[in-house]
């Protein structure tokens, strides 16, 4: 029979909590933030039990180890949360494209793009090759480079054009840092004032 092994955790380690902690004594910090100094480790518990909150040992290396009066549940919500909120990103929209696109056709396409990235979108450009076309890949690089071109005034080439499959080539375009203020700033034309009449 093969031996079980056990995965290691790869988040952060918990923190040790009330009866967890195993020292006789601990820097305590109380639930206002105040240093309370070296303190024996059942007086600790007493305070954090009169607080109706939790103690825990936040930096267990120190000598003697720092501990916090604090609610432990609501510490770890916050922490959870705070994880959570820094791995949003940018939706990704798509524009597929073809080499053998129109110019009409490839001016709607980044009109379309265009519209995406003011909206504070990622845009992924996708080059489709179909029969024959998978011959002439290069056609499909010259068109990717083309359309970063056209967007170059709002747009800048997050991911340059490369191969992702045997029929698919992408690029991914994120909008220029003080684009959006300047599309909005555009002053509209002024209508020439009819002749007067005499």
């Amino acid at each position: 029979m093969a031996r079980r092994r056990f995965q290691k955790l790869t988040g952060p380690p918990e923190l040790r909590v009330n009866d967890r902690i195993r020292v006789s004594e601990v820097r305590l910090i109380d639930e206002k933030g105040e240093q309370k100094g070296i303190v024996a480790l059942g007086d600790a518990k007493a305070l954090a039990g009169e607080a109706n909150l939790d103690l825990v040992e936040v930096a267990p290396t120190a000598s003697p180890p720092v501990c916090r009066v604090m609610d432990y549940g609501k510490y770890k919500y916050l922490q959870k949360k705070k994880q959570k909120g820094g791995q949003k990103d940018a939706p990704l929209k798509q524009v597929r494209v073809r080499p053998k696109i129109s110019p009409h056709d490839l001016g709607i396409k980044v009109r379309k793009a265009k519209q995406f990235l003011e909206a504070g979108h990622k845009v992924q450009v996708n080059c489709l090759f179909r029969g024959r076309e998978l011959a002439r890949t290069e056609l499909g690089m010259t068109l990717l480079i083309r359309v970063g071109e056209l967007l170059e005034e709002v747009a800048k080439v997050e991911r340059p054009p490369s191969r992702d499959s045997h029929r698919t080539m992408s690029m991914v375009l994120a909008l220029k840092a003080g684009a959006k203020d300047k599309t909005k700033e555009k002053p509209k034309e002024q209508e020439p004032e009819e002749a007067q009449e005499a």
